[in-house]
């Protein structure tokens, strides 16, 4: 019989750093973690081989001082989550003083033999040096991006195998991209995430393989584009690329349709006489073969998706502005040649019983799908990267993405946290959040500066080839803002096919495609530049605290918009920002981002609490939404233009 628990009926816990008591609030999906084997599924749904070995479960632990060897183990961690988490099963903060360590041993199946064995990590936070049968197989940095290491030569040819990673997480004590996570959790920021936090697991592989492949649309030309880099390669050897039907609700777990496009080379260009264009409305997906043959037989086939759409900047009528008395020609986002005001919640992706880990890929899709059951078409991924397989959903279920780059600091040394002084000092730089002057840049060391740009372009090769993103963001609040015109440009040489945000409500540049104003409770945009996208990037924040489902029930849970006492004040109040925002629309506002969809420890002001509970009717409050998207949709202005 498996072994299926919930990580709760725990008594509470403190870290070293934090003083208040922490409540657990499991999600439903806490019982259906199986903790020799979580989250089974395959990870990299774009690019599928049928041999592999999921690496979750349970593995030894051990934290030891950073410069220590590693002994015994202390006891048992649940694989992958966050060793902090209470999914994890040890719930304990490490520090930037100390290392957590690894351990579990493996076998390489008999059928694996000839092949290159392949060590894939999801991401693990914040740098990994990992060791097969004792010795090195590398070292990795970053805690948003996979990484793999080709370990072939490292095991040995029979047997049992031991594969051991030591962990070392500065988090806010440094300049590493961290996102949301500091030592002593209050207010916005919350609890550190150190380890393993996505799936670990192997592959085995040709000689001549497949590495990877990037697929970009022209829907003006109707083509798909499609690089693919191989290794291994013979004369004589052709690489094959098939481009097959698919439909709305494609999976890839299922086989894919007819072969409706193919050609060899690593550089191919596939027509389509009509396309299927993908949108919220329309979430087609292509399915993708590529395959490596010689001499006519497959060496190595690889399956995924793509699909065809267009991101954009787009001017509006001229009608619509005349008739309305407002000054003509304002600039808005286009999706497939058409203007669409794209409105979502933020969305910080964090989990009561797994922190930066969902306990299930039912989990992980429930929030996807929950923010299309409200009438949003586009989700604000806040301060943090997912793994693949929630991109892969937004992709099947339609939904555009805003992908901010995790910040590298923050303006805490302004609100007394403890930190080394140089971090501390190099942080104190002025938020000019409503001018367009005044800004001043974060002191970034250089080799951080490097280390942003290394990590920054990783995530951006990561997620460039998921259809659903359409905007980058590489700056929020100014929080370790360095050198702006240099990161766009940089993200733009990097996907010239999206829209840059430059600094979502941090000081202003004018160096990419948006400027973005934050403005709480209610929606105002107090900074505007015609020749640029202007949106209202966070605004909201209806609190309510929901009894048995809050994080710290003793703490100081709060809301931007205060406290309400009913789901009525909640409508009520997020009907009135509605309406407000749809006279912003008129004058130029292109999207907006609600805060947001659930709640995260002391912040209660989600659409769901932290362990997703609704806090309000759904259809109501896709009602509300559908209308103020229905006043961007500027493609009916003319419509309008005649009432």
């Amino acid at each position: 019989m498996k072994r299926f628990f919930i990580f709760g009926a725990l008594a509470c816990f403190c870290y070293i750093a934090q003083a208040q008591t922490v409540a657990d609030i499991p999600t439903r999906w806490a019982a259906q973690v199986n903790p020799s084997a979580p989250l089974p599924e395959y990870p990299r749904p774009q690019m599928v081989r049928p041999s592999w070995m999921n690496l979750n479960g349970e593995w030894e632990y051990a934290i030891l001082e950073k410069d220590s060897d590693f002994g015994k183990p202390e006891g048992k961690i649940v694989v992958p989550f966050a060793v902090e988490s209470s999914l994890s099963a040890v719930r304990r903060y490490v520090g930037p003083e100390n290392a957590l360590w690894y351990v579990r041993s493996f076998t390489v199946p008999r059928e694996w033999k000839g092949k290159r064995l392949m060590l894939h990590f999801g991401a693990v936070d914040w740098q990994a040096e990992v060791w097969v049968n004792g010795q090195k197989a590398g070292v990795h940095t970053g805690g948003y991006t996979p990484f793999s290491f080709d370990i072939t030569h490292l095991v040995r040819k029979s047997g049992t195998q031991e594969l051991t990673v030591k962990v070392l997480d500065a988090s806010d004590q440094s300049w590493q991209p961290r996102g949301k996570q500091v030592a002593h959790p209050q207010g916005i920021w919350y609890t550190p995430v150190t380890g393993i936090w996505q799936t670990v697991w192997m592959e085995a592989v040709p000689q001549t393989s497949i590495q990877s492949y990037l697929a970009t649309s022209d829907i003006d030309s109707r083509l798909i584009k499609i690089h693919v880099d191989a290794i291994g390669l013979q004369a004589g050897d052709v690489v094959r690329v098939q481009l097959r039907e698919g439909g709305i609700g494609y999976s890839a777990e299922k086989p894919s349709g007819a072969v409706i496009a193919a050609a060899d080379g690593t550089d191919v260009v596939l027509p389509l006489t009509t396309p299927n264009l993908w949108s919220p409305d329309n979430p087609y997906l292509y399915g993708l073969d590529i395959s490596v043959l010689r001499k006519g037989k497959v060496i190595d086939k690889v399956s995924g998706y793509t699909a065809m759409r267009k991101i954009s900047a787009m001017m509006d009528t001229d009608t619509y502005h005349t008739r309305k008395g407002v000054p003509q020609g304002s600039l808005r986002l286009g999706l497939n040649n058409e203007i669409l005001f794209q409105f979502g919640p933020l969305d910080q992706g964090w989990w009561p019983d797994g922190l930066y880990t969902a306990p299930t890929d039912e989990a992980l899709r429930f929030d996807i799908e929950k923010t299309k059951e409200w009438g949003f078409n586009m989700i604000r991924k806040h301060i943090k990267v997912e793994p693949a397989r929630w991109y892969y959903w937004c992709d099947v279920l339609g939904i555009l993405v805003w992908q901010d780059m995790p910040c590298i600091a923050d303006h805490g040394s302004k609100n007394n946290q403890v930190r080394p002084s140089e971090v501390a000092a190099g942080q104190s730089n002025h938020w000019a959040k409503d001018s367009f002057i005044g800004g001043t840049d974060c002191d970034v060391p250089e080799c951080w500066k490097k280390n942003y740009y290394k990590e920054w372009g990783e995530i951006m090769d990561c997620l460039k080839g998921f259809p659903c993103i359409a905007v980058w963001v590489p700056f929020n609040e100014a929080w370790g803002q360095f050198d702006t015109e240099k990161v766009v440009r940089f993200t733009k040489e990097k996907d010239p096919l999206r829209l840059v945000n430059e600094a979502s409500g941090g000081n202003f540049h004018f160096a990419g495609d948006i400027l973005d104003a934050h403005h709480y409770p209610e929606p105002k945009m107090n900074v505007f530049e015609r020749t640029m996208v202007n949106v209202l990037g966070e605004y909201g924040g209806i609190g309510y605290p929901i009894e048995g489902h809050i994080w710290q029930p003793n703490g100081n849970n709060w809301g931007y918009a205060g406290l309400c006492k009913s789901q009525e004040e909640i409508l009520a109040r997020y009907k009135i920002y509605a309406d407000r925002l749809k006279v912003l629309i008129e004058t130029g506002c292109a999207a907006a981002v609600y805060t947001q969809t659930t709640d995260v420890e002391v912040e209660v002001n989600g659409l769901m609490t932290y362990d997703r509970i609704e806090k309000v009717d759904a259809g109501a409050i896709r009602a509300i939404n559908q209308d103020v998207i229905g006043t961007g949709r500027w493609n009916d202005a003319l419509s309008w233009a005649l009432d």
